[in-house]
């Protein structure tokens, strides 16, 4: 009698399908600042006032900001200059703005594994109904140790419900990228002493936080003092 044929060998269990994380894209652009922006400028200035805790010197209205910023002396990396972060969770329609001869926007789209709430996403809409984020306001300076001009970094800011996004560091590299650009020898900035996460960030980029260096400013009755004085 022939021996039974041995059981078939179980089917083997599917193994489970092994996915990504779901993640939720936001489009980021840096651009050039325009005249129509100075109340979004304002209100983050403002805001950084708040967070630096420095609204007693607070006096910047949007009249001053126009006059100041876009003069028709004010020509892109020669003056100020101001590069704003927007967001959209869709991708961004071509524009003007693409055209500008100084500087191409730069997009960008980041994968958060969060939607970002943002409680004033109606006041920071811009004119083509994308979001204000952030922005950096810097101008040229010179070293004479390198013999080469650079950029100063006077303002950073980015809305508190897109911090710790890296956002900050789209904003820094975009001055970055232009100074090398330029050809310039550096870029350079203050931190508040007390604003410790700031101090790791900028460390961790590569940044020499000189701590031997001190500010020495006149402004204000002094300066009108000093100003005044034969």
């Amino acid at each position: 009698m022939a021996a039974a044929a041995p059981p078939p060998a179980p089917t083997p269990a599917p193994e489970p399908a092994t996915s990504l994380p779901e993640t939720t894209p936001l489009f980021t652009r840096i651009r050039l600042a325009t005249p129509s922006d100075v109340p979004h400028i304002h209100r983050l200035i403002h805001q950084m006032a708040v967070f630096e805790r420095l609204t007693h010197l607070f006096s910047a209205t949007e009249s001053s900001l126009a006059a100041t910023l876009f003069s028709p002396a004010a020509q892109p990396f020669l003056s100020f200059t101001i590069f704003l972060l927007e967001a959209s969770p869709k991708p961004f329609a071509v524009s003007l703005l693409d055209a500008n001869p100084f500087f191409g926007p730069i997009t960008k789209v980041v994968n958060l594994s969060v939607p970002i709430e943002d409680p004033e996403r109606e006041t920071f809409k811009s004119a083509d109904g994308v979001t204000v984020v952030g922005f950096v306001l810097f101008f040229p300076n010179y070293s004479t140790f390198l013999a080469k001009p650079g950029f100063y970094v006077e303002d950073l800011f980015v809305r508190e419900c897109y911090r710790r996004k890296g956002f900050g560091r789209m904003l820094l590299s975009a001055v970055a990228k232009q100074a090398v650009k330029m050809g310039y020898g550096r870029v350079e900035w203050v931190v508040l002493d007390w604003n410790v996460n700031a101090i790791r960030f900028y460390e961790e980029m590569g940044a020499d936080v000189l701590n031997e260096w001190r500010i020495c400013r006149l402004t204000g009755e002094a300066l009108q003092a000093y100003g005044g004085s034969d």
